[in-house]
């Protein structure tokens, strides 16, 4: 186990980790198993085989000082930085803006950046002197104490893994290519006729591309997605794109269709209309919960199928 000098605080983290073996030259010829699934309604980046890589897998703890206003992302660039230049993530802006650094923290999707450690350190429960787990001390486990009375894990336990539904490329960075070429794929921009229309001196006239308040609000709801792949993390359904083309790349559609600009809602509620788009989700709403922005995806994605149901009607 790598560990700081301990003279405070602690936590412990405990990285899932993984080391992918150098890809064989027959596996690169043929790009995946030939038992892989060829097609796929969301075209030809979609229908690539998920690569599941090969390598080695193995969980390591890091004990180090912390004070109680860090973050994960935090913690581990101190890893990084002190401890193990090998450990492998994934951050940007490091202020929640970007997505980039989304992993599971305890089991959970979420962003590194916003993750405090006084949130998410887990005490493990006490146990008698047999290695029994005492009950009966109610719903909060325990930390045993040393015989000085203090607690060796200090905080506790906070267990980080890549982000789940995706393949891994290193440690705690997941592959989510998939998801962005499903977005791409559904024409995430404004589509309109292009004509411009003018005053009679000639100029544009603004007037007919204006948006009332309500229209702007509706619009701007789903602007704040920064396709940090949280949601599909967290969705019970979504394997990679296999399946399904999960709640990003529909939250990504719906955010056109309810642009009052945009003069394709036709042809994108066509498009999600699939065994692998809407007709897949299960409403579970695993999604919502997980949101870093606050989007309640599940029930844009649930508008999205009421509108689908309006156009065949």
């Amino acid at each position: 186990m790598a560990q700081l000098a301990t003279s405070g605080t602690t936590v412990t983290l405990r990285v899932h980790r993984f080391s992918p073996k150098p890809a064989r030259e027959r596996d690169r010829a043929r790009g995946g198993s030939p038992f892989a699934r060829k097609s796929s309604p969301f075209g030809d980046a979609a229908s690539r085989p998920v690569r599941r890589p090969r390598g080695r897998q193995w969980t390591q703890d890091y004990t180090l000082d912390v004070r109680g206003d860090e973050t994960i992302l935090d913690c581990l660039l101190t890893v990084k930085r002190t401890i193990d230049p090998t450990l492998m993530f994934r951050y940007s802006c490091g202020h929640g803006m970007c997505g980039s650094d989304a992993a599971a923290v305890n089991g959970t999707p979420t962003l590194l950046c916003k993750a405090k450690i006084t949130d998410w350190a887990q005490q493990p429960p006490s146990v008698d002197d047999e290695g029994f787990r005492r009950t009966g001390d109610g719903d909060a486990p325990r930390m045993q104490t040393g015989e000085d009375g203090t607690q060796p894990g200090g905080l506790g336990i906070i267990e980080l893994a890549p982000l789940p539904g995706f393949p891994v490329e290193r440690d705690l960075i997941a592959d989510i290519d998939t998801m962005l070429e499903q977005i791409k794929r559904l024409k995430p921009y404004l589509i309109a006729d292009g004509t411009l229309a003018t005053t009679e001196d000639g100029g544009v006239d603004v007037l007919p591309f204006l948006q009332t308040p309500e229209q702007l609000a509706k619009y701007e709801v789903l602007t704040t997605c920064i396709t940090c792949g949280a949601c599909e993390g967290a969705c019970p359904v979504y394997a990679g794109g296999e399946a399904f083309v999960g709640p990003a790349a529909l939250i990504n559609q719906a955010r056109f269709v309810n642009d009052s600009r945009d003069e394709a809602t036709y042809e994108r509620l066509e498009a999600i209309d699939t065994a692998d788009g809407i007709q897949a989700c299960q409403s579970v709403r695993a999604c919502s919960r997980e949101c870093p922005v606050g989007i309640d995806v599940g029930e844009e994605i649930w508008q999205l199928i009421a509108q689908v149901k309006e156009r065949e009607a």
